[in-house]
């Protein structure tokens, strides 16, 4: 191996230990409510800040143009800067992550802390961009969405609980649950914090083993 392309693997090595996924969890929590719907890449991570190539620190600029003024001051209404809403489940309009496929968008929702994004329709990059960073979209109803919106503004404190498992999202305060769709795969990677790269190292020994037996079948 000659010297460039070692430091490129040392580079590549340290970004993906930097930007490892947890293993996803049932979660029970609070939940940041945005009632806006059509919400773009461009919006989620504006383009001025993408140069980074990994994740880490993305999460200070996720909304930054609705978060700050032009000079620099907080917006006072923006859910994100009201200290009564937190947790780890961001609720949002329907048609989420639209516009350009930047996989930064994910990486900043990530990176804040939100490891569930709800919404009733997602673009579809952004849910595949989600899916392969360890944020779980969850789409449901309209009227479950809308159900949610309307508890967490009469409670900021009200909890849902995603459990990945058996594919279920619950309102708790009121027990209304619905069930979501995933990727089998996906579903699978999440659960035990992998890209796509870990389930190949995890696999590793089958695909050797595979690969001897088309060698044996003369293929």
């Amino acid at each position: 191996m000659n010297k460039a392309t070692k430091n490129k693997t040392q580079i590549f090595l340290k970004n993906r230990k930097d930007m490892s996924i947890e293993k996803f969890k049932t979660i029970v929590s609070s939940c940041v409510p945005l009632p806006i719907e059509n919400v773009d890449t461009d919006q989620i991570i504006p383009a001025r800040f993408l140069k980074a190539t990994t994740w880490e620190g993305f999460g200070e600029n996720l909304f930054r143009d609705w978060k700050y003024t032009k000079n620099n001051e907080k917006v006072k209404d923006f859910i994100l800067n009201d200290p009564k809403y937190s947790g780890l489940i961001l609720i949002a309009g329907k048609n989420f992550g639209s516009g350009s496929s930047r996989e930064h968008a994910a990486w900043a929702i990530y990176d804040y802390g939100f490891r569930v994004v709800v919404s009733s329709f997602f673009a579809d990059i952004f849910k595949n961009n989600a899916l392969n960073n360890g944020l779980l979209p969850v789409q449901v109803s309209e009227g479950f969405l809308q159900n949610i919106f309307k508890e967490a503004e009469k409670d900021p404190e009200v909890k849902l609980k995603v459990d990945l498992k058996n594919q279920e999202i619950t309102i708790l305060n009121l027990g209304l649950k619905e069930s979501f769709e995933i990727n089998t795969y996906k579903k699978k990677c999440l659960l035990n914090g992998y890209d796509d790269i870990d389930f190949l190292l995890n696999i590793k020994d089958k695909i050797e083993l595979f690969e001897k037996s088309q060698i044996r079948g003369g293929l």
